[in-house]
Formats: structure tokens, C-alpha cells, sequence
């Protein structure tokens, strides 16, 4: 058998909301956190949150799950078509509404879960072609001798945690896009995964096995497959409208005085994008319409 060779395999978003809550597949998101945050991760439970209920439908652009490990500690894995402008205010309002969420009232502050927010992003807004994967986290480090704050010994024998900044949530972003497709360890097999929704019959990374044999395509009814090809369908439609709106708002820009027939057609292109539920204040970036002449078209 080829070492290049792949297998068709199901898109990670699809699969976060039909299947991945479904405590038979919990390996393969153990999988994929565990080979991001370097060690063995085991998912006790998937949490509801007010973003991860299903009551979404297939045109969404975005979709998350809330998980609780084994230890107490929450993950937010997270999955995002388009960008927004204050797209890293909204992740850390995420995270903090999880943090007051899960600490029932009266409740001592000592029991306040971890977070870690876990961002797949399919648009390049980073600026930056040699990287694709980001981590952030809270230091608290010493102005003058630039120590970092370590927890007392009685700290660290009740958190389980070295620094003071450990108990703070972490946030990963994965710039999907800007990754090469050359997988050059485990973790980036499961990038290669999220970019292609392909995995190559020599990865080896934990939850591969799970991926290949739960989410395999070929082994999809025909009505199951059919229905996948829609929401790809959909999904592929969304970012061919949304290129193009960005396009024509570019153009028109540049030819102002031709203005009334391409303004028509980004009116058009507004409606598609309004019809694929893509947020206001995105289409008004692509097409450079006003928001009050797209909320105009509703």
C-alpha cells in the first residue's frame, strides 16, 4: 500500500454535530486534544452550553462543543467559517460565561473550572505565513526581576498547577488555511484532517484509528451520504458567494463612476449571503454595502 495513500473521511464540523456527542466516539475528540495539548486527554461528558445546543441548522458557519475531562476541566472546541472583526473579544466572552456558567452559586472560588478554548479557523487574518498554530495564556511575571509567580506549596498540592497563571484559561487557534499539508508530526495530521477532510493511511496520531473507521465516507448509506453532500454543498456555496461579494465590493470600489450595475449585483450576492444565515456585518465587509441597506433586504 501507498504511504501517500488517503481516505475520504467526514469534515470535523459535520462531525461535531451530528456524532462527536455520542459518547462511542469520545476517543476521537480525546484524540485530537490530547495531541494538542501534549498530554492524555479523557472526556467524562459533553456539556450544554448556549452555544452548543442544537438548535442550529446546516447553513451555520460556526459550531462548538463543550466538553468536561476527566480532571474537571472544560474544553471548548470550536469550529469558524468567517471572520469577525472582534472575533478574539467574542472567544474570551465565550470563555468567561463558561467560567460563571459552571460555578453554582455559593460556590467557593476554588472550584472554578479550567478552560481551554480550542479554535479551528478556516480564514487568514493572522498576518503571518510561517505559522498556523497559536497559544495564549495569563503570565503574571515580575516587573523588575522577571520571575513568573509561582503558587504556594499549599496552592499547588490543592489546583495541581505550578504557576499562578496556570489556573487562567488557554486559548488555541488553529489557522487551518495557512497550513502547507505537509504533516511534520501528529498534531499536524489532524491539521491535515481539518484542512482536507482527508487522512493518509500512515498517520498515526491518537484518534486517527477512531476518525478512519467511525467517519469513513464509503461507509455512509446512501441517503446519510446524500445528505452530507448537501451541507458541503451549502458550505462550499457560502465561501464561493462570500470570495465573490469581497471581490465585487473591491472592483466597485475602484470604478465608482459604473456604479448601478454592479451595485444590482451586490445586492444580489447580499441576498444569497443573507439566505446562508452569514452575519450582517460580514456581508457588509464583503460587499460593501451599508448594514442599514443589507438589513434593508431582510
Amino acid at each position: 500500500m501507498s504511504k501517500d495513500k488517503t481516505r475520504t473521511v467526514l469534515s470535523f464540523d459535520y462531525a461535531m454535530k451530528k456524532l462527536l456527542r455520542q459518547k462511542s466516539n469520545f476517543k476521537i475528540l480525546e484524540g485530537f486534544l490530547s495531541e494538542l495539548l501534549g498530554r492524555d486527554i479523557f472526556i467524562k461528558n459533553i456539556l450544554e452550553s448556549e452555544s452548543n445546543q442544537e438548535a442550529f441548522d446546516d447553513k451555520q458557519t460556526r459550531v462548538d462543543i463543550l466538553a468536561e475531562d476527566t480532571n474537571g476541566e472544560l474544553m471548548i472546541v470550536e469550529v469558524q467559517y468567517q471572520f469577525e472583526i472582534d472575533y478574539f473579544l467574542r472567544i474570551l466572552y465565550g470563555t468567561s460565561r463558561n467560567v460563571v456558567d459552571y460555578l453554582k452559586r455559593g460556590e467557593k472560588y476554588k472550584n472554578i473550572k479550567k478552560v481551554y478554548s480550542v479554535n479551528i479557523l478556516y480564514f487568514d487574518r493572522f498576518n503571518n505565513e510561517n505559522e498556523y498554530i497559536y497559544h495564549g495564556k495569563t503570565e503574571f511575571c515580575g516587573l523588575h526581576n522577571g520571575k513568573i509567580l509561582h503558587l504556594t506549596e499549599e496552592q499547588k498540592k490543592l489546583f495541581e498547577k505550578e504557576t499562578a497563571g496556570d489556573l487562567y484559561p488557554e486559548y488555541y487557534l488553529l489557522d487551518v488555511t495557512n497550513f502547507d499539508n505537509v504533516a511534520k508530526s501528529t498534531l499536524d495530521e489532524w491539521i491535515y484532517y481539518f484542512k482536507n477532510s482527508e487522512i493518509k493511511e500512515n498517520f498515526t496520531a491518537k484518534g486517527m484509528k477512531e476518525v478512519k473507521l467511525h467517519l469513513d465516507y464509503e461507509k455512509m448509506s446512501v441517503e446519510e451520504r446524500r445528505r452530507y453532500d448537501k451541507v458541503i454543498d451549502i458550505k462550499l456555496g457560502w465561501e464561493s458567494s462570500f470570495e465573490t461579494a469581497k471581490i465585487e465590493g473591491r472592483a466597485e470600489g475602484k470604478a465608482e463612476g459604473r456604479a448601478e450595475g454592479k451595485l444590482e449585483g451586490k445586492i444580489e450576492i447580499a441576498r444569497n449571503l443573507l439566505k446562508l444565515g452569514i452575519a450582517i456585518e460580514n456581508i457588509a465587509e464583503g460587499t460593501g454595502l451599508s448594514i442599514s441597506e443589507i438589513q434593508n433586504l431582510k
